[in-house]
C-alpha cells in the first residue's frame, strides 16, 4: 500500500526528452507513462506539474536577449505541449487524465480550478498541470509546491537526473556529497540549486515534505510513494 494518499509529482520537461534532451521521445515518455500508470493502479490520487526546459527555458542564454516575460510566456506555453503528450501516452496505458492549465485556453484544456482539480483527483483521475502559475518570473518547481498545496498533497515528489540532494552539482564535480536528508533552511542557507529558492521557502512555510529522486531508475517512482528510504528529503 501507497505511504501517502495524494502526491504532486514534479517532472522536469528534459526528462521527456532522453537522451537528446530536446523534444519529446516517443519511447521515453511511453516508458514514464508505463510506471505512472502502475502507480496509480494502486489508489494514489496523483497530480503531476510538468516542465517545458525540452522546448524552451525562459531563464537559459538562448533567451537572455529577449523580453523576461515574453521569454517565460514562451516557457508555459512548452509545458502545455508536455502536458497533452504525457496525457496521451498515460491514457493509452488506460489511465484516464486530465490537463489543466494556468493558462486559459479552452480548446486545448481545462483552466486551472482547484475544486475541480480535487474532484478529478477524489474520482481517480490523474491530473496533470500546465501552464506554471500563468504568472511570470516564477518556476515550475514554484508551481509545483504551489498546486502540491493547493491540493493538500502530503508530499512533492521531484523527479530528476541525479540521485537526490548534493552539496554542489554531481554532473560537474566527481566528489559530491549526496544529503540523505537535509531541512528547508539547510537548503537556502548553502543555497542547494535542486529546487529554485522561493520554492523551497514556499514549502517550508507550509512544512511541505519534499522528496527528490532519481527518475532514471526503474521502480522510483514506486518506491517513493511506498516510502522507501530514496533520493532525499527535504524537510523542516
Amino acid at each position: 500500500m501507497p505511504a501517502y494518499k495524494r502526491v504532486l509529482l514534479k517532472l522536469s520537461g528534459e526528462v521527456l526528452a532522453g537522451k537528446e534532451r530536446v523534444g519529446i521521445d516517443p519511447d521515453k515518455i511511453s516508458a514514464m507513462a508505463q510506471e505512472i500508470a502502475e502507480l496509480h493502479a494502486t489508489g494514489l490520487q496523483l497530480g503531476l506539474v510538468v516542465g517545458g526546459g525540452n522546448f524552451f527555458r525562459g531563464v537559459s542564454a538562448a533567451a537572455q536577449t529577449m523580453d523576461r516575460v515574453a521569454a517565460d510566456q514562451m516557457g508555459m506555453l512548452a509545458t502545455v505541449i508536455n502536458g497533452i503528450a504525457l496525457q496521451d501516452a498515460l491514457e493509452k496505458k488506460g489511465v484516464q487524465t486530465r490537463v489543466m492549465t494556468a493558462v486559459t485556453m479552452n480548446q486545448v484544456a481545462e483552466p486551472y480550478i482547484r475544486r475541480r482539480a480535487v474532484r478529478h483527483l477524489e474520482k481517480g483521475r490523474a491530473v496533470i498541470f500546465v501552464g506554471g502559475t500563468s504568472n511570470p518570473y516564477f518556476s515550475t518547481d514554484t508551481a509545483a509546491v504551489l498546486r502540491a498545496l493547493e491540493i493538500n498533497a502530503e508530499v512533492m515528489a521531484k523527479a530528476t537526473r541525479v540521485d537526490g540532494v548534493y552539496d554542489k552539482d554531481p554532473m560537474v564535480h566527481s566528489d559530491a556529497v549526496m544529503f540523505r536528508t537535509v531541512t528547508y533552511s539547510d537548503v537556502l542557507a548553502k543555497t542547494l540549486r535542486v529546487l529554485d529558492l522561493p520554492a523551497v521557502a514556499m514549502s517550508r512555510d507550509n512544512k511541505l515534505k519534499i522528496v527528490v529522486f532519481n527518475l532514471n531508475v526503474r521502480g522510483n517512482i514506486m518506491r517513493m510513494a511506498m516510502g522507501e528510504t530514496i533520493g532525499t528529503l527535504i524537510h523542516a
